[in-house]
């Protein structure tokens, strides 16, 4: 049966750009009710401007997924105005772009802490909403989620936690009627890999090499919004993901050589 989200309440994280605007927009667009949290309080508060300009119905959440607290007040303010969570989108970001030999461990630990512990600490509080409506969690990866990926160790172990983390819990949740889906794209044109971190912790200052054509927001936020629609285990977005995704299984190490190969750039110190 497919998913309805007219009607319902939606929160997406790191919704002030990027792919959260497009997927607040998306969503909006089927009916929901937007809960915008971004670590930005003025990039949460334009985004809902937008919405409501738009004529959608839409609530600003600034909220650093890092903060528990921040997470639980977010949630609670969530229900306190809408009353439910339907979907949670945990979209929130950061990425580093450095050979691991040179990067500080404080930079690996940020990542971890921002795209896996900001995923659970967030999720953790919305468990009683989406359990009462049966709802649906959006856990944002990459193609690093499922695959090695050079100059990026940080980036590579969160997003393979997050999989491990979520597909774990799906099995938890599956009684209570609550859904999964993992999301899986390649190379998005945002500003998560333009503002990645660099081996110190500044931002990454050399060229960034991209695999692919580049997808756009808006079409990576339709393909989630139809997934979710079908509750979607695993979506695969673009033809780098999909073929990322079998090379990958049948033959990972002409995988590794090729993936090596393109992207030997980013070992730039």
């Amino acid at each position: 049966m497919r998913r309805s989200f007219n009607g319902a309440t939606v929160v997406v994280s790191g919704a002030g750009n990027g792919l959260g605007r497009a997927l607040a927009f998306r969503f909006a667009r089927g009916g929901a009710r937007i809960v915008a949290l971004d670590r930005d309080p003025g990039a949460a508060a334009a985004v809902t401007v937008e919405l409501a300009q738009a004529g959608f119905e839409a609530l600003a959440c600034p909220c650093d997924v890092t903060d528990a607290s921040a997470c639980q007040a977010a949630v609670e303010a969530t229900v306190a105005r809408f009353g439910r969570i339907d979907v949670l989108v945990n979209n929130a970001g950061i990425s580093h772009r450095s050979p691991f030999a040179a990067t500080e461990t404080a930079v690996l630990r940020r990542v971890v802490e921002v795209n896996l512990f900001g995923a659970i600490n967030l999720t953790r509080p919305a468990l009683p909403a989406l359990q009462q409506s049966r709802g649906l969690i959006v856990a944002v990866s990459s193609i690093a989620g499922f695959t090695p990926l050079i100059a990026r160790t940080g980036y590579s172990a969160s997003k393979h936690a997050l999989h491990g983390f979520f597909e774990s819990l799906r099995t938890e949740l599956a009684p209570d009627g609550i859904d999964v889906m993992m999301v899986c794209p390649s190379f998005i044109a945002t500003g998560i890999d333009r503002n990645a971190l660099g081996a110190d912790g500044g931002a990454a200052t050399h060229a960034q090499v991209v695999v692919g054509q580049r997808l756009q927001p808006d079409e990576v936020a339709d393909r989630v919004f139809r997934g979710a629609e079908r509750s979607s285990r695993l979506l695969l977005i673009g033809r780098t993901a999909h073929a990322a995704w079998w090379v990958s299984r049948l033959v990972p190490s002409l995988y590794e050589r090729i993936m090596a190969r393109t992207l030997r750039g980013e070992m730039i110190p």
